[in-house]
């Protein structure tokens, strides 16, 4: 890892000014180990650049022909690529100072008046130098966790479907009651380990920001809905799962991914709901969406919310099991998410918890293929790893 790391790409800063002494000037001054200065002559020139490369700060002179530096800087801010660079206004006279606020409204965060000291120019740069730097590290070092899991997850699944295959083949032939329990935890534990290694792999895709794929055809959520009740009922102790619907319950939706949604919901609503109560599903089927509730009764802790939706962290209380990686609702979450859908969880101790989910039935024509990761904790919810 620390020869890859080695690889790192160098921080890059942008000189812009239509003097060549002056950019010769700044260059020699900021010249360091892993720095790459690219220079610019005039605006249309800096502009040219920053749509081929990822700076870590622009240094701006203020004067320039055509295109000067407040311009440019608003430019810079008007465009999503460039909209979070930091920007450095260079300029001749002290009595520009008071025309500055012009470039603080668009967006800049220092200025320099020429002659420019050595040291303060070292100082101010630095630290731009080395947040960039440090997320070019962190970057990487993701990168190789993400190849790194892959490779894990993908040599864990033949033998793991080895196992999974040879305890089938036991309950299939063997008649002895001993021999038939162990398979039968076996083959469970297996599939449990190989909804890890795919929750693992949905982490990736989600923390890399591409957001959970999906695969859309026209499906009816309400069978969906009936074959995961028809899943989880065995292992059900108490009052049966009832299941109501009113209206269209079919769209345009991965059916796979909406399984394992509801399944997840389903399973949260068994293993931490009030035991022995009611579980109820309905679903309303409108115009152009689709909303699916699943409540049982129990109280989610108010300290557990604000939590919930966050990666490898379990929403369990202190006396409850913990079956996995705590990723259950993160998923869940981020499935809705790639269907441009949204969650909505009512948790007290009138209604008990009820568990929404709002699916709109085809794809907005203006929505993207992935979507980005939930900031943590912007959603609350049910995890079923808590």
């Amino acid at each position: 890892m620390e020869d890859d790391l080695r690889k790192i790409p160098p921080v890059k800063f942008l000189l812009v000014d239509d003097k060549p002494e002056n950019l010769l000037a700044l260059e020699a001054l900021l010249r360091r180990d892993g720095l790459e200065i690219l220079q610019a002559r005039s605006g249309v020139e800096a502009l040219e650049i920053l749509l081929a490369h990822e700076v870590a700060l622009a240094l701006l002179d203020v004067h320039m022909p055509e295109i000067d530096g407040f311009a440019l800087a608003e430019m810079m801010r008007g465009a999503d690529r460039t909209r979070h660079v930091p920007i450095i206004f260079v300029t001749a006279a002290a009595e520009e100072r008071n025309r500055l606020f012009r470039g603080y409204d668009a967006g800049a965060v220092d200025f320099l008046v020429k002659p420019i000291d050595p040291r303060i120019l070292r100082h101010k740069t630095e630290t731009f130098f080395q947040l960039h730097r440090q997320r070019l590290e962190l970057e990487e070092t993701l990168r190789l966790n993400e190849t790194f899991m892959a490779a894990v997850g993908h040599d864990l699944r033949n033998p793991l479907n080895a196992i999974v295959l040879m305890s089938e083949a036991l309950l299939e032939k063997s008649e002895d009651p001993a021999t038939l329990k162990i398979a039968e935890r076996v083959r469970s534990s297996g599939r449990r380990m190989a909804g890890i290694i795919d929750d693992l792999y949905d982490l990736t895709h989600a923390r890399r920001g591409d957001g959970i794929p999906i695969a859309r055809v026209v499906t009816d959520a309400l069978s969906v809905v009936r074959k995961v009740v028809s899943e989880h009922e065995p292992v059900r102790s108490g009052a049966p799962i009832t299941i109501v619907h009113e209206g269209d319950t079919i769209g345009e939706w991965d059916a796979g991914r909406l399984a394992q949604v509801f399944s997840n919901l389903v399973a949260n609503a068994i293993h931490h709901g009030a035991p022995g109560k009611p579980i109820e599903i309905e679903a309303k089927g409108a115009d152009g969406e689709l909303v699916i509730c699943v409540k049982n009764e129990g109280v989610i802790p108010p300290d557990l919310v604000p939590v919930l939706f966050d990666p490898f962290r379990s929403g369990r209380t202190a006396t409850s099991k913990r079956d996995g990686l705590g990723l259950g609702l993160f998923i869940v979450d981020q499935i809705v998410l790639a269907h441009g859908g949204s969650i909505v969880v009512t948790s007290n101790a009138e209604l008990g918890t009820i568990f929404c989910v709002k699916l709109p039935k085809a794809e907005a024509p203006e929505s993207k293929p992935s979507f980005p990761p939930r900031a943590p904790g912007a959603t609350a919810g049910l995890d079923g790893n808590r």
